[in-house]
């Protein structure tokens, strides 16, 4: 071998070596946490939050330098910490009520569909068969007249049965209550996020949370069968989509308490949200009412009137032929003919959906209503809402500025019998 090879293979070997000898071999440590158990989300925070707090005590006795850092944190004032427990609660019903959300808006667009299809296709039927009712009375006698005969009868009794359907269901109707629990859900959301950004949630926030959202959903139903709301009521009375514990807090007596003129309280404040809520009972619910009665029984009347007049249609279109008389030809066509109007005006013209507007108004004014006594029959004038914030949200929900709304309230008397305000509260329905 070359002494020039060997040389410089011996000094990279020796480099190596050398290499190899001063660098130190370093020793890695595996510390090992133990396993949280197989639990929850919430169990496995705390578990987690209870270990690293024994083992940041453990490390702070054994380093002088960290218990002489805990013992100056000791003298400082601590600050209170939001609740973990409830915000994790409040986080999880919000997820809910994002879900609820949801569900609402594809279920409404859902039955949107069904009103739209529902009421062209049995429009479709109807005039296809009062089309076949006429072909076969001008034509002649033979085996066309029969089949002509025995297919409008057949499209008449279908659309007598979809009709049924459609008015027992009220589609339209089924989508304004989507829509309005979508609302609410909504309205829901950002009142749990405006909790939570306030900080320090307590375990009432979190039932009173769980209390509105199944309040919602009793008031809103998704399914069809079984908790499906009345369409035809018997008495219209407002839509009530808040919890009914909050009556319990109403007393007996007459609303006012004892004024201590506290927390933007005073007493024209109170005079002024008192004749808000006599006008509220007296002028608009009770139109709102009387309206929502007017609609549901003109409903009634198309309800019954489509199903009836595509019967007597298909009771034509059986004895066309048979009988020799015009009645046959003239129920046959005629009648479909009405029907078909008669179902545009109800499930086109969403009749249901107008009746269910004016019940879910009626129901906002008695929020507004309940809202107002229950802070005027609360003693405390620290337990209230604070009044210049109430009063501002009082005359948003009217629909009116806080100068109208006082010019308003100053021009009605305190009496009910002596009231005669031709105005209504809300500018805004």
């Amino acid at each position: 071998m070359d002494s020039s090879k060997f040389s410089s293979f011996s000094y990279c070997s020796s480099r190596r070596i050398a290499a190899t000898i001063n660098v130190p071999k370093i020793k890695v440590t595996k510390v090992s946490t133990p396993r949280p158990p197989n639990k929850n989300l919430v169990a496995e925070l705390n578990y987690l939050n209870n270990y690293i707090s024994a083992t940041g005590t453990t490390h702070a006795k054994e380093n002088p330098y960290c218990s002489n850092l805990s013992a100056k944190s000791s003298t400082a004032p601590r600050t209170s910490t939001p609740n973990s427990t409830e915000v994790t609660k409040l986080h999880v019903i919000m997820e809910i009520v994002a879900e609820r959300i949801e569900m609402h808006k594809n279920i409404g667009a859902q039955r949107d569909n069904w009103n739209c299809l529902l009421t062209t296709s049995v429009n479709m039927i109807t005039l296809s068969a009062a089309t076949m009712v006429g072909l076969a009375a001008v034509g002649s006698s033979g085996a066309t007249v029969v089949a002509l005969k025995v297919s409008s009868t057949i499209l008449y009794m279908a659309a007598t049965g979809l009709l049924v359907v459609m008015n027992k269901i009220q589609p339209s109707q089924l989508v304004e209550e989507q829509r309005n629990a979508a609302r609410l859900f909504k309205q829901l959301h950002r009142e749990l996020q405006t909790r939570l950004s306030l900080g320090n949630p307590s375990e009432n926030d979190v039932n009173e949370a769980m209390e509105k959202v199944l309040a919602l959903d009793r008031a809103y139903p998704l399914p069809l069968l079984g908790s499906m709301l009345e369409k035809f009521p018997q008495t219209v009375e407002p839509a009530v989509w808040w919890p009914r514990q909050k009556q319990k807090c109403l007393k007996k007596e007459e609303f006012g308490g004892k004024f201590k003129g506290k927390n933007g309280w005073d007493a024209r404040l109170e005079d002024e949200m008192r004749k808000v809520v006599l006008v509220l009972r007296k002028k608009d619910m009770e139109d709102y009412l009387r309206l929502g009665k007017e609609v549901l029984n003109f409903n009634k009347v198309l309800a019954v009137s489509g199903p009836l007049l595509t019967g007597l249609a298909a009771l034509g279109s059986v004895f066309l032929g048979s009988v020799n008389a015009p009645w046959p030809v003239m129920l046959g066509v005629i009648g479909g003919a009405l029907a078909s109007v008669v179902n545009t005006l109800e499930h086109g013209g969403q009749v249901g959906m107008v009746f269910e507007m004016y019940r879910t108004t009626t129901g906002f004014f008695k929020l507004m209503e309940e809202s107002i006594e229950l802070n005027i029959n609360e003693q405390d004038p620290h337990k209230r809402e604070n009044g210049e914030l109430f009063e501002i949200k009082v005359a948003l929900q009217l629909g009116r500025s806080l100068s109208e709304l006082r010019q308003f309230t100053a021009s009605i008397s305190s009496s009910p019998e002596e009231n005669d305000c031709q105005e209504f509260a809300s500018k805004l329905f």
